[in-house]
């Protein structure tokens, strides 16, 4: 793979394991320094890093929780500091709380918006300073199918994931002119810790809804990542990208 991104510094939120370890491995060998975050899993954390460091990439990583100002400001000075600047920010950390609206508990609607959508607004306008004093930047959110058609017993998550949508949006009609694009990738049912849980009957009707008949892999996610974050992805902003498998068409 050619080392398109020599000499850029990424930054991965929940970085540590699914989607954002791929997106990390695929980064570093795209010739990106990869700085990640993780909330609790410190062993994946620090084995990530060094899987990237083999792939002759600068890697670092720290703990942090991204619904939380103060971590979110710690983060990017660490990165700075062990990496510099941040050139590529990709808004990953996620989380769950799912259950029907009528019997959601308040504290469940508001850490998934916390941290789904308000601490990856506050990723985005920290890491846009840096951006835009360089005029260039990358910085691609991870929303959600669900996101764009929504899902019984996810409204919290719906809603977080769609948010996304509309900051992206919007940051990249602001950032345009500075050299720096926004975009969203969607992905669908991805083969994860999560769906890896799923019964066997629940997982066969989640087949019967992707015209390719088959969960889709992180690496295939994260080499969107790294086309956007790369040259081909110069001429693309503003942007939600479905990895689904045809789901949502």
């Amino acid at each position: 793979m050619e080392r398109e991104l020599l000499g850029k510094t990424a930054l991965v939120t929940g970085g540590s394991r699914g989607i954002g370890r791929a997106v990390c491995l695929e980064l570093a060998a795209r010739g990106a320094d990869v700085f990640l975050c993780c909330t609790g899993s410190v062993g994946a954390a620090r084995q990530v890093a060094e899987e990237c460091q083999a792939l002759g990439a600068k890697a670092a990583w720290a703990q942090a929780d991204i619904s939380r100002e103060e971590d979110c400001q710690a983060l990017f000075a660490q990165a700075e500091e062990q990496l510099g600047g941040v050139d590529i920010l990709v808004n990953n950390a996620g989380v769950t709380r799912d259950g029907l609206l009528l019997r959601m508990k308040d504290e469940d609607l508001e850490q998934v918006l916390a941290v789904n959508l308000t601490g990856a607004i506050r990723c985005a306008r920290l890491a846009a300073r840096g951006m835009v004093k360089r005029r260039w930047g990358r910085v691609i959110s991870m929303s959600s199918v669900v996101g764009l058609h929504g899902n019984p017993g996810q409204v919290n998550y719906a809603a977080s994931k769609a948010g996304l949508i509309g900051m992206t949006k919007s940051l990249a009609k602001e950032l345009g002119s500075r050299g720096v694009t926004v975009n969203a990738i969607a992905p669908g049912f991805i083969e994860t810790d999560m769906t890896a849980a799923l019964p066997d009957r629940a997982r066969e009707a989640l087949l019967g809804t992707i015209p390719l008949g088959r969960l889709g892999q992180p690496e295939e996610v994260a080499g969107m990542v790294g086309f956007l974050a790369g040259p081909g992805g110069d001429y693309i902003t503003g942007q939600v990208l479905s990895v689904d498998g045809g789901m949502g068409m």
